[in-house]
């Protein structure tokens, strides 16, 4: 028998490997099992040891009597079954026991004693003891152990379970709570809520504790035509049957939507229904969606099967049945119906219709003049404009509600048919849905409605294709090709009578920005305008044509002398130009200028008069009004056409070179950048400066060979700076119109800098006007600049016209001044006024401000009080060839 203690120092050494036994009996047999006694007396100890053993049980024990040794052998024995006398003289039993509760609260705790009272017994099982053994009946102590054993493990798995299925539950409740759709769980046939999740706020307008505390809610919130089909559904139920139904519900607040429920009856053993599972969603606006399409295909096949019918129909009869018929077929409508206007009658005459028609117009209103509003018919074309209704019956303007209600009419739309600025006839369509005519349907009837207008033109005007060769059909005018015509037969009657006429080409300035800024019916309501004053002023249409899109051509004939001729275009400019016009209730203010050529001085037949009125028309001026063609004119096209050949030669000869003018830093004076300027060497004209030839590079195009040799020149020579050691400065190119409005510009500028250094050390600089020419474009191609490592400055700023809406979505980093506004400033507070606010407006969209055209110290100076960031001018530095400008550079570093 061993001393007490002594098997303390052998227990840790024990191995706690375990084999499972064969049968059930068996179990503990071959597992070796970790037995900690809490005990005084060795013998008792052993004996209890010896029982195990003997019962079969493979057991590794420790033996403590004292709360240290007991604590210190839970965490290092941890023990599989703590054996424990009830009373000792220095450790009590139910103190172990609570101790080991609150260390190991699964492991069996037995209470082994010699005696144990009733009372001693409840007590100890209250507290947390597994059971008990009277040690003159150990016989009973393995089976005990085993018992106690075998449920503390199922105890164990139990709360781990349980433990598993809440944290599965409460990812599920996670889950569910984040989903916009409703998820229900709901007893049948009580209706009782098992579950329901928190989107019940937003997709039924009620919160969850309304549905648990009301059994019969979910049912008062459906639409009351839907209602019964849904409690068919509830009273059907077939255990592990789904259903996907859609339904309307009303929410709270009256509004009505779309909900989709998809769910499964589950049953009993029984196979009684007992519950409901559905996750409902809110789907209005994907039937919205559906409904949309379905009625916009409707109306496109409508759209189409007219479109078709014009080509094949050969009378307007025919074409107005085609219409009808296909109406009603293709596009679904109720009833559709064409008119024509009875001009004597006042009224619109019914003449073609199908559908739902008989009876129809016994008491339709069909009278044209005001019938208080009522008559869409006779509204459509007075207003010569389409005319709807989208609820019929809650119309106070309505009339014929019956027959509309009998025929399930709810929309009707009234499209008027247009001949030559008159409404002949009228189109009537009648749909089943509310609502039906919205925007997107009005934009393709009305577009219907005009080719029907078209076809109907062409069938009563066979004539139509002839006038349009010779005529423009928006003015009326005698078109190009007739105007030449004519102008020939002027030619021939002056040249016999000795006659001298004049020839105007007319052009309206800015109309393309009109024309894109308020649209094109704006602008052509404007050629219209601007084509009557000008017939006014001539008096007889056969002296006037349409010559282009904002180009009109006048014969002045009989002219004595160019002094009537010249009050003439005053007086005849005052009248177009003088009062503003209005179109589309815009008022807008034009100015014209035009280029004047006299026969037979200018021009003895009508084709060259006609190209020297259009050059005079070319060369003239904004403001000027008129300029009369002269000979030196077609010299200086000559002039042109040399100069031209030479640009040509000077491009292949590289005659062209870069000179550099420094920016300054505003505070510090130190070069910061430098603008590249090109130059054209010329052996036979020396060194000519740019606005002599820049302007032609781009009339011809040559523009775009030149400015891409000047990016790839001023890579190089950035490049060669770098290489020499030297701190070198960002170069800045200018960027011409042309040039940016090739579609291939970011791919040009990526290989003309691709010798350069990486990062490239160019700049671009744009002028204001262009930037904003095509903004959206614009933006998309300098982002991709940007994207180079390109920066990008706006040129000449002040000068043009930009939205700052667009300014601050430019890739842009600076902007310069431009120097008819640095030049003047000092003299001029509004000028000065006008910088300063340039500045400001600059530094709030964190982009560098730099002024151009800087001569004198005053400049300077009030540039540095007003924060401008950098400055160029010929205070620092005039423009200088390559070596000049290196020789300035300091070393790097």
């Amino acid at each position: 028998m061993a001393k007490k203690g002594e098997a303390r120092t052998g227990w840790s050494l024990m191995s706690r490997g375990r084999a499972m036994p064969k049968g059930e009996s068996g179990r503990y047999m071959t597992e070796q099992l970790r037995i900690l006694l809490v005990e005084d007396m060795a013998a008792d100890a052993e004996l209890q040891v010896h029982e195990l053993k003997r019962a079969g049980l493979s057991v590794v024990h420790a033996i403590v009597e004292s709360e240290k040794s007991f604590v210190d052998a839970l965490r290092e024995f941890a023990p599989d079954v703590i054996l424990s006398d009830l009373s000792m003289p220095g450790f009590d039993g139910m103190a172990a026991l609570a101790l080991a509760r609150e260390r190991c609260p699964d492991t069996p705790f037995i209470f082994v004693s010699g005696t144990i009272g009733e009372e001693s017994a409840i007590e100890a099982l209250r507290s947390g003891a597994t059971d008990y053994v009277l040690k003159n009946n150990l016989v009973r102590l393995s089976s005990t152990v085993e018992r106690a054993l075998r449920e503390g493990k199922e105890r164990v798995a139990r709360r781990e379970a349980e433990g598993e299925l809440e944290a599965l539950r409460e990812r599920l409740r996670s889950i569910v709570s984040t989903l916009p759709d409703v998820v229900w769980s709901v007893a049948v046939p009580s209706r009782e809520i098992l579950y329901v999740s928190p989107a019940t706020s937003a997709v039924f307008g009620r919160t969850q504790k309304e549905f648990y505390e009301s059994r019969t809610l979910w049912g008062e919130l459906i639409h009351p035509e839907d209602r019964p089909r849904m409690m068919a559904l509830w009273q059907n139920a077939v255990t592990g049957e789904t259903f996907e139904p859609e339904y309307r519900i009303v929410k709270p607040d009256g509004e009505i939507r779309w909900i989709q429920g998809r769910g499964r009856f589950a049953g009993d053993a029984a196979g009684h229904v007992v519950r409901m599972d559905v996750i409902s969603r809110d789907v209005t606006v994907q039937r919205e969606r559906e409904r949309k399409l379905a009625q916009l295909s409707r109306v496109h096949a409508v759209l189409s099967g007219i479109n078709s019918a014009i080509v094949r129909v050969h009378s307007r009869d025919e074409l107005f049945r085609h219409a009808c018929r296909i109406a009603v077929g293709a596009g679904q409508f109720r009833m559709a119906w064409v008119g024509v206007v009875d001009g004597e009658a006042k009224q619109v005459k019914p003449v073609a219709w199908d559908g739902e028609v008989r009876g129809f117009f016994e008491n339709a209103p069909l009278a044209m003049t005001g019938t208080g509003g009522r008559s869409l018919v006779g509204q459509a074309v007075r207003e010569k404009m389409a005319v709807i209704s989208n609820d019929v019956q809650n119309d106070p303007q309505r009339m014929m509600k019956k027959e509309c209600l009998e025929r399930g009419i709810n929309s009707l739309a009234a499209l008027p048919l247009m001949v030559g600025g008159d409404a002949v006839g009228v189109l009537a369509l009648y749909a089943g849905e509310l609502g039906f005519f919205d925007s997107e349907e009005m934009k393709l009837l009305v577009d219907l409605a005009g080719n029907i207008s078209f076809a109907l033109e062409h069938i009563e005007n066979e004539e139509k294709v002839r006038y349009l060769a010779y005529y423009d059909s928006l003015t009326g005018l005698a078109n190009r090709t007739l105007f030449l015509e004519r102008l020939a037969q002027y030619a021939s009657t002056a040249s016999s009578e000795q006659q001298q006429f004049a020839l105007l080409i007319v052009n309206i300035e800015r109309f393309k920005t009109i024309n894109d800024t308020f649209g094109r019916h704006v602008g052509d309501g404007l050629l219209k305008q601007v084509a009557g004053r000008v017939l006014e002023e001539v008096g007889d249409r056969n002296q006037v044509g349409r010559v282009g899109g904002d180009h009109f051509a006048v014969v002045i004939p009989n002219v004595k002398d160019e002094e009537r001729l010249t009050r003439w275009l005053k007086r005849g400019q005052r009248r177009v130009d003088g009062e503003p016009y209005t179109v589309d209730g815009r008022e807008l203010r034009v100015s014209t200028r035009a280029g004047v050529a006299l026969f037979p001085g200018d021009g003895k037949d009508a084709d060259i008069l006609f190209r020297n009125a259009e050059a005079a028309l070319k060369k003239s001026s904004s403001g000027d009004g008129y300029l009369f063609y002269t000979k030196q004119m077609t010299e200086r096209m000559a002039e042109n056409l040399s100069l031209e050949n030479k640009l040509r030669q000077a491009l292949e000869k590289e005659e062209f070179v870069l000179y550099y003018q420094p920016k300054v830093d505003v505070d510090t004076r130190r070069m910061v950048s430098a603008e590249a300027l090109i130059r054209w060497r010329s052996p036979e004209l020396g060194l000519v400066p740019p606005l002599q030839f820049i302007p032609l590079l781009e009339e011809t195009g040559l523009i775009l060979q030149v400015g891409s040799w000047a990016l790839k020149r001023a890579s190089l020579d950035h490049r060669h700076w770098v290489e020499q050691g030297l701190k070198a400065p960002r170069i800045a190119v200018n960027v011409s119109p042309i040039q940016l409005r090739q579609r291939d510009f970011v791919e040009v500028l990526k290989q003309a800098i691709s010798e350069g250094v990486a990062p490239p050390g160019i700049d671009l600089e744009i002028t204001e006007s262009l930037a904003m020419e095509d903004i959206q474009a614009n933006i998309v191609k300098l982002t991709s600049v940007r994207a180079l490592g390109v920066n990008i400055a706006i040129d000449d700023f002040g000068t043009g016209y930009s939205s700052l809406a667009y300014l601050a979505k430019l890739p842009v980093q600076s902007l310069k001044i431009d120097r008819s506004f640095i030049v003047a400033m000092v003299e001029d507070s509004d000028k000065m006024t006008l910088v300063s606010t340039i500045v400001s407006l600059a530094h709030s969209l964190r982009l560098k401000v730099v002024a151009e055209g800087v001569d004198s110290e005053d400049q300077a100076k009030h540039l540095r009080l007003l924060r401008c960031d950098e400055m160029q001018g010929y205070l620092f530095s005039r423009p200088l060839p390559l070596d000049e400008l290196t020789a300035l550079l300091e070393p790097n570093g």
